[in-house]
């Protein structure tokens, strides 16, 4: 990966354009990060937490049965899901939160699209006694409401964006609308390698815990190295925890997987580097492709998978991408809701739809692998909290007919 500069740019992209109010704050997270990097008590704390509260390390599992099925590569699955909450999301909460307490600070708030960052928030909160405050999209809520009643039942209050789009970008303009008034006593939880500098240094450096023990793991079972390593890209925070590790070795290509939603020409998708549609621009606190129109302004963005429908992207990978260290492609919803049944009824594991995304964009190169090729996948969490979309993606008439005497119960 190119150097990062002073200013916190990866080749073009990065920065940090903040109001000059919140400049003490970001100094304060700039100052206490470099801090906790040269201190192996702090790592060491991170990574006892990690063991003992999260479960760490989470396994490598080889999917024989999808194996044997393509009779192709071997496919190689890094769970993620089996990370406390059900999502690599905590490997970032409590690695901030754990900085928050460092700074003095008694409350966390925290963006959420798919809802697992806001659950993963709300726990490090009541783990290490903090306020938690979540802010998230009115249409994000109604598609993963399962995860808002956790984030509430764990002490959070969960704040409805009803503006915009009323998904990620939005929740993330009312965090830092929040931070503004309150960073004295509040740390912003920002939950992917987006936004201003050090936000994506930071995030990354927390989430490398996953590429590390993959790497190990992917050593000791077949003494190699993965040919490919799959991920699914919303803001870039599960792929660049697991692509980290492999920087160093050119023989293994990393492969970022975005939410092609309806397809290219559809106008509702959520693909900023693989259609080629996103364009340099500056919003959020920093400075990497978005998805805009010829104003500017960014544009709407769609995917059945609520955690990967953001118009940004980390400039981490937008730099990547220039560089070809990372290939960027898309699956569409009808491929990943496809690919969904398949890794269940073959391996008996439920991948979350943000996650089967990366299923899908390893499944379009499997044709061209061999026996000789390992696939490695980041499952990045589990997929119970998309049990109403799943149902509806699969137009589940049991499940409909489910839901409706449910209603029907309640409102008598």
């Amino acid at each position: 990966m190119k150097s990062q500069s002073q200013e916190g740019y990866y080749g073009n992209y990065g920065g940090s354009f903040i109001p000059e109010i919140l400049v003490p704050a970001i100094h304060e997270i700039t100052r206490e990060f470099e801090a906790v990097k040269q201190e192996p008590s702090f790592w060491q704390q991170y990574c006892d937490l990690l063991s003992g509260y999260s479960g760490r390390p989470t396994p490598l599992t080889y999917a024989d049965r999808l194996t044997e099925h393509f009779g192709r590569a071997k496919i190689y699955i890094k769970r993620e899901d089996l990370n406390h909450s059900g999502a690599h999301k905590l490997n970032n909460a409590l690695g901030q939160a754990l900085l928050a307490k460092r700074m003095n600070k008694t409350r966390l708030i925290a963006e959420t699209g798919a809802g697992q960052h806001g659950v993963a928030t709300a726990t490090v909160a009541a783990k290490l006694g903090m306020q938690a405050t979540i802010y998230m999209g009115r249409e994000d809520m109604e598609r993963q409401y399962a995860n808002v009643f956790w984030m509430k039942r764990l002490g959070a209050e969960v704040v409805p964006v009803d503006y915009g789009t009323r998904t990620l970008k939005d929740a993330i303009n009312e965090a830092f609308r929040d931070w503004v008034s309150s960073f004295e006593t509040t740390h912003y939880v920002l939950g992917t390698a987006s936004g201003p500098h050090p936000f994506p240094a930071l995030v990354a450096y927390f989430q490398n815990i996953i590429g590390i023990e993959a790497r190990d793991q992917m050593l000791g079972l077949e003494g190699r190295l993965p040919s490919r390593v799959y991920a699914c890209v919303g803001g870039g925070s599960n792929a660049l925890g697991v692509f980290q590790a492999f920087f160093p070795d050119p023989e293994v290509e990393l492969v970022g997987v975005e939410a092609g939603g309806q397809g290219p020409n559809s106008g509702k998708h959520a693909v900023r580097i693989a259609y080629g549609q996103g364009k340099p621009g500056i919003a959020q606190g920093y400075k990497t492709l978005f998805l805009q129109d010829r104003d500017g302004q960014m544009t709407d963005t769609y995917s059945v998978a609520a955690g990967l429908d953001y118009t940004g992207v980390s400039p981490i990978l937008a730099d990547l991408s220039e560089q070809g260290r990372v290939r960027f492609t898309a699956a569409t919803d009808e491929e990943v809701v496809r690919t969904l049944q398949l890794v269940m009824r073959k391996e008996g594991i439920i991948p979350a739809l943000e996650s089967t995304h990366a299923f899908a964009g390893a499944l379009q190169d499997i044709a061209e692998s061999s026996s000789s090729d390992i696939f490695l996948i980041n499952m990045s969490g589990r997929g119970d909290k998309d049990i109403f979309n799943i149902a509806e993606g699969l137009r589940d008439e049991e499940w409909t007919e489910f839901i409706h005497r449910k209603h029907t119960q309640y409102a008598k």
